[in-house]
């Protein structure tokens, strides 16, 4: 059980209430019982308000926060990270080509950081409930309308641009909001918050993989659509902001942009981020097309690699609160995802795909769970963690714009073959580890023994 601190009565002279001053209200209502009892009331009240103090670090309210914040990123990153269930779907039933198709992936995800600079802001200032409840009400929107559509335009519509704008309004927030709970466990905590992101990705596919053929496209959908309420209606019932509101700050914190460190580290993001979203889509694509699996069967690849993820998202999380660090986690995640994209081109079994895809799922997941935490250590100031945070997803948006969009033109460049956007995806995501890295070293030197 939390223990409530307990206020020191006027800890410097310049707080006591000089004579005759106003009574506070709750004195002037107790008078009968003196004013020391209603300065007392009078402080406790306001303490609560502006101070809540430090975050609990645990206890049923800060892990409630947690698991409400694991369904809405089930809801939402799970729902991208299954796209390439759908991808291969879209392939056998659009005209259009792979990387024309891809951009509905794309933009849900382009949309779900870009939305974010907004909605995070929506934590800091005290929006929290209203900003949510609106953010679910156009994802339900969006899914229910899927499931009536019929051709290429109308499933950009619905589920690239309305899923990924309702999903963006709400999921920041509610990832925000976690981290003002949590101080010394916070790593774990993100990190068992992103195991949605992962369990998403399993249960999407595995409801697509039995019910298309039983119940079609449109049912199949509206299934997913009913997950969603259930889900998101538990979330938005029990979360709960700590911090009182930050309404005088500005949509844009400009102290970022003289912040090197946060600016160097955002920027190898942007190369880190386009390869995830190039896996995703098309590993199973890649299953049918190389190894000639049947539809079904590569839907197991996209379950794999995201199933794999669920304790990988966790124990990061642990490692890095416990022993080395965030940061330094989150750099030695990313080096062996690099060795694994090289590696995947000699795959030339199923056997060794099924091994690339457990590996890359392991260590993928890894540093995508941590990426929030790194924000939040970067930031000084935990009351404009939702505006730093949304800051971070706007400005990565564009890269997870282009990132299933070009692998496919690479892809098609190349007669559609695979190694092309594999050699880009390992390449591109060692730039980016390199800005993390002296992002890494500028914040806290070049000496590896520092945790941080």
């Amino acid at each position: 059980m939390e223990k409530a601190e307990v206020p020191q009565l006027h800890p410097n002279p310049s707080s006591r209430s000089s004579p005759g001053a106003q009574d506070p209200p709750l004195s002037r209502t107790k008078s009968t019982t003196g004013t020391a009892i209603g300065r007392i009331a009078s402080h406790l009240s306001t303490r609560s308000i502006s101070n809540p103090g430090p975050p609990p670090d645990g206890g049923l309210r800060a892990w409630t926060q947690v698991v409400c914040a694991w369904l809405a990123i089930l809801n939402t990153w799970g729902f991208v990270n299954s796209f390439g269930a759908f991808q291969t779907y879209y392939d056998s039933i659009l005209p259009e080509p792979s990387s024309t198709i891809s951009w509905i992936g794309s933009t849900q995800a382009c949309l779900l950081f870009l939305v974010g600079i907004f909605s995070g802001r929506a934590l800091d200032a005290g929006l929290f409930r209203p900003t949510v409840m609106i953010g679910i009400a156009i994802q339900l929107l969006g899914i229910f309308a899927l499931s009536g559509a019929k051709n290429y335009w109308q499933i950009l519509l619905t589920q690239g641009i309305c899923t990924g704008i309702g999903g963006g309004i709400f999921f920041v927030p509610m990832m925000g909001l976690v981290s003002t709970y949590f101080a010394k466990n916070r790593g774990m905590a993100i990190g068992i918050v992103t195991t949605g992101n992962s369990a998403g990705g399993i249960v999407y596919p595995v409801v697509v993989r039995q019910l298309l053929d039983q119940i079609g496209f449109g049912w199949t959908v509206r299934v997913l659509g009913f997950i969603n309420i259930i889900c998101l209606a538990v979330a938005f019932a029990f979360m709960k902001p700590r911090l009182p509101p930050r309404k005088s700050g500005p949509l844009v914190d400009m102290d970022v942009f003289k912040d090197v460190p946060y600016m160097l580290h955002i920027l190898g993001m942007c190369f880190i981020m386009p390869p995830v979203y190039f896996v995703f889509y098309y590993i199973a694509s890649f299953a049918r097309d190389e190894l000639g699996m049947p539809y079904t069967t590569s839907l197991n690849l996209v379950i794999i690699v995201n199933g794999v993820g669920l304790p990988a998202r966790i124990l990061p999380g642990y490692v890095a609160d416990r022993y080395i660090g965030v940061l330094n986690t989150f750099i030695i995640c990313v080096f062996i995802n690099i060795i694994i994209f090289y590696s995947w081109l000699g795959v030339n079994s199923i056997p060794s795909y099924y091994a690339f895809a457990v590996l890359y799922g392991i260590f993928g997941a890894s540093f995508q769970s941590l990426f929030p935490t790194t924000i939040a250590v970067l930031s000084n100031d935990i009351t404009k963690t939702g505006t730093r945070l949304g800051m971070a997803f706007l400005t990565i948006s564009f890269s997870a714009l282009a990132g299933g969009p070009l692998s496919g033109a690479l892809l098609q460049a190349a007669g559609g073959k695979y190694y092309a956007p594999i050699v880009w995806a390992g390449t591109t995501t060692a730039v980016g580890l390199c800005l993390v890295v002296s992002a890494r070293c500028c914040k806290h030197g070049w000496r590896f023994k520092v945790r941080c």
